[in-house]
């Protein structure tokens, strides 16, 4: 009996010892852990390529009207200003390196090969163009909606873009040996808009291209010359482009 007494005590006192330790021990509340924010918001550089249809339209053309023609140009050994009658088409090629800064704005270097033939005047000359041409361009992307352009889904931009270009020119006309080949830098002006979808590395885009370059030649320094200089002013390539992006993140 005396035994058991004793056992009941010690097991009161080890509980009673054990409650007053853990009193001792300050109470810490569980960890709540908070996840990280996602802003959708984050910078990424990119890849493009891009395929076109264009169309070339011009104000005029300044050519020489060499002597011995045997009519059709006019006063022989003057210079004649025509306006189109038949406007260019063709094709463009391109590809660019940018950077997306996740917030709307975007920028790149664009490079395209430019194909255009068929411009003509009543005069029977036809031009036939190949273009290299670099650009600098930024954009605005917003997206449709409550979509925002970095999110994904749906988008549009617009743009604006300044550079270079490189003509190489073909003219054929009735005058044989009046319609040399040849070729001219011009600088180049460009405003874009389109619509896009955003697919997370990839991004498809359906837009429209405007082109202008104030004149191409064939090179000749002034009009007059014997060798039959060949000048078009005013210039507006109109383009329907396809464009993917890649991104690198």
């Amino acid at each position: 009996m005396r035994k058991l007494i004793a056992a009941i005590m010690v097991a009161g006192a080890a509980l009673v010892g054990g409650q007053a330790i853990a009193a001792d021990f300050p109470y810490y509340p569980p960890v709540i852990e908070i996840p990280d924010v996602d802003y959708g918001v984050e910078g990424s550089f990119y890849l493009r390529g891009s395929a076109a249809g264009n169309l070339l339209w011009s104000r005029n053309q300044q050519f020489y009207c060499p002597p011995a023609t045997g009519g059709g140009c006019g006063a022989a050994g003057t210079v004649v200003t025509e306006t189109a009658s038949e406007n260019g088409y063709g094709y463009s090629l391109g590809a660019g390196f940018g950077y997306e800064t996740g917030d709307g704005l975007r920028a790149d270097v664009t490079v395209d090969y430019l194909h255009n033939s068929g411009l003509a005047n009543d005069r029977g000359q036809k031009l036939t163009m190949r273009t290299g041409i670099a650009l600098a361009n930024l954009y605005y992307d917003f997206g449709f909606g409550d979509v925002g352009s970095a999110q994904g889904g749906p988008g549009a931009y617009v743009g604006a873009g300044f550079g270079g270009a490189y003509n190489y020119l073909e003219s054929r006309g009735p005058w044989t040996g009046y319609d040399p080949d040849g070729g001219s830098f011009s600088s180049a002006a460009a405003l874009m808009a389109g619509v896009t979808y955003d697919m997370g590395s990839i991004v498809a885009d359906l837009g429209y291209r405007m082109i202008y370059m104030p004149q191409l030649s064939n090179g000749s320094n002034a009009l007059g010359k014997p060798q039959g200089p060949y000048f078009i002013n005013d210039n507006f390539i109109h383009e329907v482009r396809g464009t993917l992006r890649y991104r690198f993140n």
